[in-house]
């Protein structure tokens, strides 16, 4: 996905130029204004990005967001900007006064670093106190870049995001409530598992005793469910480089060396043994041909052997190591090429003295 990846060479360059931002405008330009001009919105074209949008509030005129993207004339998300070294919970107010005036269904809140998008799920054209998707541009998880996409200039649909909006907001209130009750568990908690089973009166001694218990109990499930994905991860893992393996061996079956083949290879290894010692001399047998390779490189071949036809033919090799056939009739004509393969060999020796030297 293209986006996936500017949005991760975005994450490095804010990485990298951090330090070096010491402005709001610094962070509107070196981090703000790429991450809209990824979204696909042209942000030097007025009628897509408009900086310092108007949003008057009431009797209070002159307010201004920083960017607002619109589309048919209409503001479709606003965008207001703070330094990247800023908290940015003691900002929302601000948001929330323009993007009641605004009109636009999505607002942005952001330091170039942290995102936080609202929108109005609970009251409409009244922007919800909490964000319905929020990260941190540096700590980029794939869930999030799913999302994101949602907001691109090709994929924005304001019926989807709503929608989805609803379930990313409530799972994620969901997702902290959970997570505070595993490190610190509340009476209610507890008493939702204590009551089912144990049958006594549920004091608080009783809920005392079955909190740690709860905690302990919900974290070993956790680790068990962990333990369990990973091993089926690894034995998916293992049951695929097995097939890989069967794979493999079934294609080699269909690799069948003759005895010609092996007779030809001892005709050529006495020939080459003249020059060079017979453990540099190798074999590579394929489905096409019989290869006789140089210290088992395949970027040295010194010939080919193609039996499979009705016709054979030896492939030799020229200084630029393409592939000569010559037609024989039997495997004893290979010994009328003897000058041949041997000067293929003194081809590779002149390369090696010329890179040494």
């Amino acid at each position: 996905m293209e986006l996936a990846s500017k949005l991760k060479e975005l994450s490095q360059k804010i990485t990298t130029l951090k330090e070096q931002i010491e402005t709001e405008e610094a962070t509107k330009t070196a981090f703000v204004l790429p991450f809209i001009d990824l979204l696909g919105y042209d942000i030097f074209n007025p009628t897509e990005v408009i900086p310092e949008f108007t949003a008057d509030i009431g009797l209070k005129k002159g307010e201004k967001v920083d960017y607002a993207i619109i589309e048919n004339k209409v503001p479709i998300l606003i965008i207001e900007c703070k330094h990247w070294k800023e908290d940015l919970n003691t900002h929302n107010s601000q948001l929330f006064r323009y993007f009641h005036a605004s009109k636009s269904r999505f607002a942005l809140l952001t330091n170039g670093i942290e995102y936080k998008f609202f929108t109005d799920l609970e009251e409409t054209n009244k922007m919800d106190e909490k964000p319905f998707l929020e990260f941190d541009i540096t700590k980029l998880k794939e869930p999030v870049i799913n999302e994101v996409v949602k907001f691109h200039k090709t994929k924005f649909d304001v019926n989807q995001i709503v929608n989805n909006a609803s379930s990313l907001k409530y799972s994620k209130e969901i997702k902290k409530i959970f997570n505070s009750q595993l490190i610190e568990p509340e009476n209610d908690f507890v008493r939702f598992f204590s009551s089912r089973v144990y049958s006594g009166r549920q004091t608080e001694r009783v809920l005392e005793q079955f909190k740690e218990l709860v905690s302990k109990s919900i974290n070993q499930l956790i680790s068990e469910k962990v333990n369990e994905r990973l091993h089926n991860a690894l034995n998916k893992e293992e049951e695929k480089l097995v097939e890989e393996s069967i794979e493999h061996e079934e294609k080699n079956e269909k690799i069948v060396t003759t005895e010609e083949e092996m007779e030809a290879y001892r005709i050529v290894v006495a020939i080459l043994r003249k020059k060079i010692p017979i453990e540099r001399i190798a074999i590579r047998d394929t489905q096409s041909y019989f290869g006789v390779l140089l210290d088992d490189n395949n970027r040295k071949p010194l010939c080919r052997f193609h039996f499979n036809g009705k016709t054979k033919y030896l492939g030799v090799f020229d200084a630029n190591k393409k592939e000569i056939r010559e037609k024989i009739a039997t495997i004893d004509d290979i010994y009328k090429f003897d000058s041949k393969l041997l000067e293929t060999i003194n081809y590779y020796e002149e390369f090696l003295k010329e890179k040494i030297s």
